[in-house]
C-alpha cells in the first residue's frame, strides 16, 4: 500500500509540468495570468496559438528541413555504428579495442567545446547554413552511440554463425548484409527511435550553425519566438512547443514494441 501511494506521489510529481504546459499553452494569450497557471480557462485555443506561432516565425519550412535531418542522420549514423561494430567484434579488426575507443572518445568532449571550431571550420568551407552541414555534425556525433550499441550487440552473435557463413562462400560483405544486419533490425530500430528524438530536439547545433528559415531545425525556430525581440504572448510560445514535439512522440507510441525489444536485445 505504501509502495502504490509512493508511485502514485511521484507519477503525480512528474505529470505536473505536462499539466501546466498543457493548460497554459491552450490559453487565449490575453487570458494569461501568471498567478493562475494551474486554473484551466473555459475558451481552448490551442490551434489559434499554434497558428499565431506558425505565422509569427514560419514554422513550416523547418518542420520540412528538421524531418530531412532526423531522418537521414540516423540512418547514415546506425549504418556506420552496425559497420563499425561487425568489424571490430566480427571480422576481429586489428587494434579493435582502440578503434572502438577513437570513435567512442568523441563522446568524452563537452559539444560545448567544440562550437565555436565547428562555427569557423563551416564558415570556411562553405558548409555553414547549409543541410549538409548540418546532416554531417548530426551524423558525426550520433556514430559513437550506435557503435557502441552495436558492438555489445554482435558480441552477443555466436561466432560460428559468421564460420558458416564464410564455408557457404560468402565474404564478408555479403554476410553481412545479408546474415549480421537483418538479425540485428530491432537494435537498429532502437536506437533509431533514440536518435531521431535527439535530432529532432536539437537547439545548440541549429542556433550555431544555420540561420535561415529553410535551414534551421525546428526548435530553433520556435526558439526565436521567446527571444527578446519576439514579444510572443507565452501562451503562444508553450503551444509551439507542444505541437513541434507531437512528432517524436507519436514516434515513441507507434513503435514502442520494437523500442523496448531492441532496447533489451542491444544491451544499452
Amino acid at each position: 500500500m505504501i509502495r502504490r501511494l509512493v508511485l502514485i506521489v511521484l507519477g503525480l510529481i512528474w505529470l505536473a509540468p505536462i499539466y501546466l504546459l498543457l493548460v497554459n499553452a491552450s490559453r487565449p494569450p490575453a487570458e494569461y495570468d501568471g498567478e493562475r497557471i494551474w486554473t484551466p480557462d473555459p475558451d481552448v485555443a490551442f490551434v489559434d496559438n499554434v497558428r499565431a506561432a506558425w505565422d509569427a516565425v514560419g514554422l513550416g519550412p523547418s518542420i520540412a528541413a528538421t524531418f530531412l535531418y532526423s531522418a537521414a542522420s540516423p540512418a547514415l549514423a546506425v549504418l556506420l555504428g552496425a559497420l563499425a561494430g561487425y568489424a571490430i567484434v566480427v571480422l576481429r579488426l586489428r587494434g579493435g579495442f582502440w578503434w572502438f575507443m577513437l570513435i567512442f572518445g568523441g563522446t568524452i568532449f563537452p559539444l560545448q567545446m567544440l562550437l565555436i571550431p565547428l562555427f569557423v571550420s563551416y564558415s570556411e568551407v562553405l558548409l555553414y547554413d547549409t543541410r549538409t552541414g548540418l546532416i554531417l555534425i548530426y551524423t558525426a556525433i550520433l556514430v559513437p552511440f550506435a557503435a557502441f550499441v552495436m558492438r555489445n550487440f554482435f558480441t552477443g552473435i555466436a561466432r560460428t554463425i559468421f564460420e558458416a557463413a564464410r564455408v557457404d562462400g560468402a565474404n564478408a560483405w555479403r554476410i553481412f548484409w545479408r546474415v549480421y544486419l537483418p538479425m540485428s533490425l530491432p537494435a537498429l530500430g532502437a536506437i533509431y527511435i533514440l536518435e531521431f528524438t535527439l535530432i529532432w530536439n536539437d537547439l545548440l547545433l541549429g542556433l550555431t550553425l544555420s540561420q535561415s528559415d529553410s535551414v534551421r531545425p525546428i526548435m530553433t525556430t520556435v526558439s526565436a519566438l521567446n527571444s527578446a525581440y519576439a514579444g510572443t504572448a507565452i501562451p503562444v510560445v508553450l503551444a509551439a512547443g507542444v505541437f513541434v514535439s507531437l512528432p517524436t512522440v507519436v514516434l515513441f507510441l507507434a513503435t514502442q514494441r520494437l523500442f523496448a525489444r531492441g532496447l533489451s536485445l542491444g544491451q544499452f
